[in-house]
């Protein structure tokens, strides 16, 4: 157990010192602008090329795990959908709630802790479930929102900017170079991989500290009836189904499974208060969200990374 805070606490640690730097530093949001540039658009590419770059291209291609892994995810993301426009009879805010339930902090948290907790063979898993994840995300959420009507765009502009969304978001045009490389055995000149070596280093760190921040910039004024579904969805019932799929539909590499597992146990994205802001629907409910499933990933991820590294659970469940 000792073994496991120690692996947790520097982690989730970032994220608190953020918080507490929030908290006494009275900043404006604002004045995260240029950080979060360097996360999005050069420290966490350059983390993804690095993984994929250097990764056998045969290793890429493991279709039924993609597919395994992002089932888990539209099954809650569904789920949640269905509950919710059921109790609203719309679209929007139901669409918000799903992704509150489905989509984790994959981006800024995912790649950092996969790989402190497995090592480098976590690598490639985490950034196959991180390309398709978005890309199925910055379909569907426009898409539904132009459905119900929030969006006024014709279906050719709305498929254009769906496409720009997918193809041009840098996270997935580092893993469409990273898997180029690794396809070529292409490796840059030592300089520019010193330099991207740096880059990565950085991209976890910073990328917690920031999260930190931008969670205390958002006070809880309330707490949403509906966590009391979305915490354990997101939480508990989205990794075990993603268990429970990848064990049914292939024999996979344990640290494969588990960390498509850490994944699906993440506390919801930052970007989903981002996208109810932009939508302007459920945006302080989001923030809530947001919020208190972090809080409570501290002792859920905990329990979790135990269970796995502990070997308290078989790793596959139909071996």
């Amino acid at each position: 157990m000792a073994e496991i805070f120690a692996l947790v606490l520097p982690f989730f640690g970032l994220i608190i010192l953020g918080y507490a730097a929030g908290k006494i530093v009275r900043q404006p949001v604002e004045a995260l602008g240029w950080m979060n540039i360097f996360i999005i658009y050069i420290a966490l590419p350059a983390l993804f090329f690095q993984l994929l770059s250097k990764t056998p291209i045969e290793k890429l291609t493991e279709w039924s795990y993609i597919l395994g892994a992002a089932a888990s995810t539209y099954i809650i993301f569904a789920l949640m959908f269905l509950i919710a426009f059921f109790r609203e009879r719309l679209i929007p805010p139901a669409t918000i709630a799903a992704l509150a339930a489905a989509y984790g902090n994959i981006g800024y948290m995912g790649p950092g802790l996969a790989l402190l907790a497995f090592g480098p063979s976590a690598a490639v898993p985490v950034a196959l479930i991180f390309a398709f994840e978005n890309a199925l995300h910055f379909a569907v959420t426009p898409a539904l929102m132009a459905l119900s009507g929030t969006v006024e765009r014709s279906p050719g502009a709305l498929a254009l900017d769906i496409a720009k969304r997918i193809l041009l978001h840098p996270f997935i045009l580092a893993t469409f170079v990273g898997v180029g490389a690794a396809a070529l055995e292409w490796s840059p000149p030592i300089a520019i991989e010193r330099l991207l070596e740096y880059l990565a280093n950085a991209a976890a760190p910073c990328a917690l500290f920031v999260m930190g921040v931008t969670l205390a910039l958002r006070p809880l004024r309330r707490v949403p009836t509906e966590l009391g579904l979305i915490v354990p969805l997101k939480l508990v019932v989205h990794p075990l189904l993603c268990w429970l799929i990848l064990s049914a539909v292939g024999n996979f590499d344990p640290v494969w499974i588990q960390s498509a597992i850490l994944l699906a146990a993440l506390p919801t994205a930052t970007n989903v208060f981002v996208l109810a802001q932009q939508y302007h629907v459920w945006a302080e409910r989001a923030s809530a969200t947001v919020l208190i499933t972090t809080g409570a990933s501290v002792v859920t991820v905990t329990a979790i990374l135990w269970l796995m590294r502990t070997g308290a659970v078989p790793v596959d469940l139909f071996p």
